[in-house]
């Protein structure tokens, strides 16, 4: 906590680049994690191994990486006192994103280790979906004060990724209740399909 406090003290870190960055990485970072989420289902779709060290699966991880950054230059802006209203409260659910993001990773992890590959729906992939709608969702609020700046181009992209994210989740929660219909289609994509743990 006082590194984070020494840093946040810093002359090095103004509060507009802090804020421009964080921006940045909680709208981008989602993106790679979910790109690089389909390239792993490719994987499994190829019948290519599972193991924790996979090019998709590093991929993965830097995006959630990417999140983790935002979240923790975040912190240095809140611990500051130098954010205010809706752009405290998108830095908030940045950081409640990264830290599910990085949770429900661990759980996935485990998850693998203890059934091998699973589907669309685990107790694992949707809170780790959760982490990506809410830290997209505190992109779009900090873009959305930053509209006087450069970074007003990147804000359609960020509702749209905001609006991909959150109906990916809701389609995956409505698989729960009807897999058996709504899985034929899935499964030969996502190769173990909708199995649910």
């Amino acid at each position: 906590m006082k590194l984070i406090q020494r840093l946040s003290n810093s002359t090095l870190t103004k509060s507009s680049t802090l804020v421009s960055l964080v921006s940045i990485l909680a709208v981008i970072g989602p993106v790679v994690v979910v790109s690089a989420g389909f390239w792993d289902a490719i994987s499994h779709l190829q019948k290519e191994p599972e193991f924790f060290w996979s090019p998709s699966h590093m991929v993965v991880y830097t995006g959630v990486s990417m999140t983790a950054c935002a979240a923790i230059m975040g912190s240095m802006l809140i611990l500051r006192k130098s954010v205010r209203g809706s752009l405290k409260t998108g830095i908030k659910l940045v950081i409640a994103g990264s830290i599910v993001q990085i949770i429900a990773g661990f759980g996935d992890s485990i998850s693998h280790d203890l059934f091998g590959i699973d589907g669309l729906i685990s107790w694992s992939h949707q809170p780790l979906e959760l982490g990506l709608v809410l830290a997209s969702l505190g992109g779009v609020l900090i873009l959305k004060n930053r509209e006087h700046t450069k970074l007003k181009l990147l804000l359609p992209f960020s509702i749209v990724t905001f609006l991909f994210f959150t109906t990916w989740l809701i389609f995956n929660l409505v698989l729960i209740f009807g897999h058996t219909i709504q899985c034929i289609q899935v499964y030969e994509i996502f190769s173990s399909g909708c199995s649910i743990l």
